[in-house]
């Protein structure tokens, strides 16, 4: 590949390349080139970083996790409360849904629309709590819970629909 045009590769001193990078101009080898939407560049151009709304530091998971936790005891209190009043099995499917939106949505807006698997997650383990709160409020109501198979079905369903509205919120 000697003749007019061809240079030999910065980083790999050895391989002769007609390649150049689109941004800089530096030489570069099929082994080093990194195809980008705007053509082929060095490593050090093409630097591909996480666009900012993926970008999720520490302070925005405490804040996540704080927004989480107050959201599922409240919503949590509430749901149990509303239970007592109306304890029919479509209206905890339907408050399932809206509680994971909500706890999603409100989660969102604490870190600034940002997105990522562990903020899904905290979503997620936020509508577990708030279950488990509600669970606790017809614990103190009635005394005891009582789990047969139909139970343990129909809370995993519950519990599924609210994660899945809550995870789609945050991902």
């Amino acid at each position: 590949m000697t003749g007019p045009g061809a240079s030999r590769c910065a980083a790999h001193p050895d391989v002769e390349t007609s390649l150049r990078c689109g941004k800089c101009g530096r030489p570069i080898c099929p082994k080093c080139m990194v195809q980008t939407p705007v053509g082929a560049r060095c490593r050090e151009c093409a630097r591909l970083n996480k666009p900012p709304t993926y970008r999720v530091s520490g302070p925005y998971y405490l804040r996540a996790g704080g927004t989480a936790l107050g959201l599922a005891v409240v919503t949590g209190l509430v749901w149990g409360i509303i239970e007592t009043f109306l304890p029919h099995y479509i209206f905890s499917l339907i408050a399932a849904m809206g509680i994971g939106w909500v706890i999603g949505e409100v989660v969102s807006l604490a870190v600034n629309r940002k997105r990522s698997g562990w903020l899904a997650a905290i979503g997620g383990t936020a509508v577990v709590i708030c279950y488990g709160v509600s669970y606790l409020v017809d614990y103190f109501r009635v005394g005891y819970i009582s789990f047969g198979l139909y139970q343990i079905v129909f809370t995993l369903v519950t519990l599924s629909i609210g994660i899945y509205f809550a995870v789609n919120r945050l991902r």
